[in-house]
């Protein structure tokens, strides 16, 4: 609670507004302020997302990403709306704010931005039906409890199926 104090003056200072409440909602993400914490998620801007792609009915799935083929250039494939695969890829990087557990599908579908291919389209849609069954999931952060990140890597030299480069972060 005093964080989002904290915030909420600095935000004040900078620009013309008024704060009337508590903050519930900003920039797109729901903020919930309890007694034990505050959780964060994009429920509501998800939600939005997916009328946009006519998904509000589409059957859920367990993975972001298929863990049996590796996405990659697909020349012979048809050709998808560059614009439009660049938009849903900037607005699934859009919801990584709430939702890191897609960062990794959501970025190897970034990769083929220049020249999309309905299989990386596919991808896409996959992305989707995970969070469809997942659009409750958003960030926790504990009162009083020290947030630190913690990151594993597993090194694999020049593991990326599709240049031969390495994916492991150094």
């Amino acid at each position: 609670m005093q964080l989002v104090k904290e915030f909420s003056k600095i935000i004040l200072g900078e620009f013309e507004m008024s704060l009337m409440e508590e903050l519930n909602y900003f920039l797109r993400l729901q903020i919930k302020q309890l007694k034990e914490g505050t959780f964060m998620c994009q429920t509501k801007y998800f939600h939005e997302f997916l009328k946009c792609f006519r998904m509000v009915d589409a059957k859920s799935i367990n993975t972001p990403i298929s863990t049996n083929k590796n996405l990659d250039k697909d020349e012979n494939d048809k050709d998808v709306d560059v614009k439009k695969y660049g938009g849903t890829i900037g607005s699934l990087l859009y919801l990584t704010t709430s939702r890191p557990d897609i960062m990794f599908s959501v970025c190897i579908c970034a990769r083929y931005q220049s020249a999309p291919k309905e299989s990386h389209l596919k991808s896409i849609k996959r992305i989707l039906r995970y969070l469809h069954g997942t659009f409750m999931y958003g960030l926790w952060y504990p009162k009083g409890c020290d947030c630190s990140l913690v990151g594993y890597t597993n090194s694999d030299f020049s593991g990326c199926k599709s240049d031969r480069k390495s994916t492991s972060v150094t």
